[in-house]
């Protein structure tokens, strides 16, 4: 028969818990948290004699609520949300039944299982080193149970010894690291709730973008080859919408095919590699013009790049632009009544672009001279535009005169439309911050921007960019020179270190930290796949083995090791929790 939990065992496996669900509280439905504390002291009092262990009765009950709180929470369908939360709930509620060492064995490894979902949430160099800490806290628990007899027990003792079994691990978990083959999820499970994912979406209203410049969370990071170009050079194109319903701009249904679009490289190319985080969206972020290597993108025929399967992981890839190229310049254009399309409304800016339709001969001479009215009239950028009516374009461009950048886009998109030139809104970000110390380009999404691209017969497709005639330090230093004196940056993150770039020893650290974050996602967590099958064909150029016979040979490696360390812990005659485990 199993022992009894002790005093001691009981509080170690009640920190290592407490450790373990402090990784996943942010992530999980906020009524998890109560139920932790509802069985923890359940758990204590009855150890204080003061309470019984619980009937079955009550256990099934507070099941049922939980899958009911599950259910209620996260919505009927089962996602991978709501199975790492299933998970959890058995992990809490086991607690209550916590009564011998048996018990034990099973919350323990309950709590690993805990320890290693928690990383899909979060994959960052912090999330890696705080995942040390329940590990270590679960090893203590161990010890303590294996030496329940023993007199003269010292925590400092048990936490030196875990954390001894963790560094004598990592040499083989090294080897795995590095020559064990990677393999993709034999299945996987739909994500319930994205709404925390922070990004561009497929649809463009006025306030959408200022919404996002709001937010200093990571877009990507982009390492280029060579110089860095300068910020107002750096236009990260995502989307083109190219349909306008009087409220908001979207892509047409079926309005771009995967068709590649006709360009002629001219000038010096830029090669980069970009490091995004997760969007659960297919497109990618490039320079224009994207000539695309990879195997699981293309270039659309709208100049977009766009991959097969969302984004829902940090993903790496190498890109080639050429920003002078020539695009689609003798081409007759496709779908030009697409891009033409406008819904009824708006007199007067249609009156407005009769007027330079007839003043000027060419789309490249209207665009120009709405740039200039831009600049030489009262208009204002903000984050907080006074509200627009049902005639939102005239509004912003004869009343308001105030706005941010999706507004100058659309409403200039709007009026060179209107004067018969097809015309289209592109959104991504523009700019980014240098990393002096990694010498990379990170963009947040208070760089998220929208600018207007339009075509001439003979030219092709030309970039333009609104805000720039109204706010040119926007496109030159970035958001937050744009907005210096006018309005707070990034008020809704208080504690946002980027809101402190001024303080420089502070903002110092941040840079390095950020430098250590983009190293570990990079060579770490991008060691997949192809980049893993590279490193492996470099380090064993000089054999004449393919690199299938090296996989089988670290493999066997792999078996042997484990297979004498099984024997090792036969032969101490270890608990049944570590022969278990």
């Amino acid at each position: 028969m199993d022992d009894l939990i002790t005093r001691r065992s009981l509080q170690w496996l009640l920190l290592a818990q407490a450790a373990t669900g402090a990784a996943l509280v942010l992530h999980l439905p906020f009524w998890l948290s109560g139920l932790w504390l509802f069985c923890a002291l359940w758990r204590v009092q009855i150890y204080r004699q003061r309470l019984p262990f619980p009937p079955v009765l009550l256990k099934v009950l507070l099941m049922a609520l939980s899958i009911a709180g599950i259910g209620w929470s996260l919505g009927a369908s089962f996602t991978l949300d709501s199975a790492v939360t299933l998970l959890a709930c058995a992990f809490v509620l086991k607690l209550i039944e916590l009564q011998t060492t048996r018990d034990a064995r099973v919350l323990i490894v309950l709590g690993l299982f805990c320890v290693g979902a928690s990383f899909l949430f979060g994959d960052s160099l912090l999330n890696a080193l705080y995942s040390l800490v329940p590990i270590i806290l679960w090893l203590v628990a161990m010890q303590v149970m294996q030496s329940a007899q023993r007199t003269g027990f010292n925590a400092k003792d048990e936490l030196r010894l875990s954390a001894m079994l963790v560094l004598q691990a990592l040499p083989l978990m090294l080897v795995l690291f590095v020559a064990f083959p990677r393999f993709g999820p034999l299945w996987s499970l739909p994500k319930a709730n994205d709404s925390g994912i922070t990004g561009l979406s497929d649809r463009m209203s006025p306030g959408d973008i200022a919404e996002l410049s709001q937010s200093g969370a990571l877009a990507f990071r982009v390492q280029f080859k060579g110089e860095v170009p300068r910020h107002d050079q750096l236009y990260w194109r995502a989307l083109t919408f190219d349909h306008y319903d009087g409220r908001s701009w979207s892509q047409a249904y079926g309005g771009t095919s995967a068709q590649e679009p006709r360009w002629h490289a001219r000038g010096k190319p830029l090669q980069y590699r970009v490091l995004m985080q997760p969007t659960q969206q297919p497109w990618l972020f490039v320079l224009d013009t994207a000539e695309v290597p990879m195997g699981e993108a293309r270039l659309m025929s709208d100049f977009r790049v766009q991959r097969r399967r969302p984004i829902r992981q940090t993903l790496e890839y190498e890109m080639l632009s050429w920003p002078d190229a020539t695009r689609q310049a003798q081409d007759e254009l496709q779908g030009v009544q697409a891009l033409l399309q406008l819904p009824a409304g708006n007199p007067k800016s249609r009156a407005w672009a009769t007027q330079l339709r007839q003043q000027y001969q060419t789309p490249n001479a209207i665009a120009e001279a709405m740039l200039t009215h831009f600049r030489q009239q009262d208009y204002h950028y903000t984050l907080k535009p006074k509200p627009l009516g049902n005639q939102r374009v005239d509004d912003f461009l004869f009343d308001t005169h105030s706005g941010f950048c999706a507004h100058y886009a659309g409403a200039m998109t709007f009026v060179l439309r209107a004067a018969g030139i097809p015309a289209r809104v592109v959104v991504g970000y523009q700019g980014g911050e240098i990393n002096t110390e990694g010498h990379y380009v990170s963009v947040h999404q208070f760089d998220a921007h929208a600018w207007v691209e339009y075509w001439q017969k003979g030219v092709g497709w030309r970039s333009v960019d609104p805000t720039a005639a109204v706010a040119p330090e926007r496109v030159e230093a970035g958001l937050e020179r744009a907005l210096a004196g006018k309005e707070a940056f990034l008020d809704k993150e208080p504690l946002s270190l980027l809101r402190y770039r001024h303080v420089e020893w502070l903002n110092q650290m941040r840079m390095r930290w950020d430098s250590l974050n983009y190293s570990w996602q990079r060579w770490v967590l991008g060691y997949q796949g192809d980049v893993q099958k590279s490193f492996l064909q470099r380090l064993f150029t000089p054999s004449e083995w393919p690199i299938e016979a090296w996989y089988g040979v670290v493999f066997g490696v792999v078996v042997c090791l484990i297979e004498y360390v099984i024997k090792l812990l036969r032969k101490a005659r270890v608990a049944p929790l570590v022969r278990t485990l």
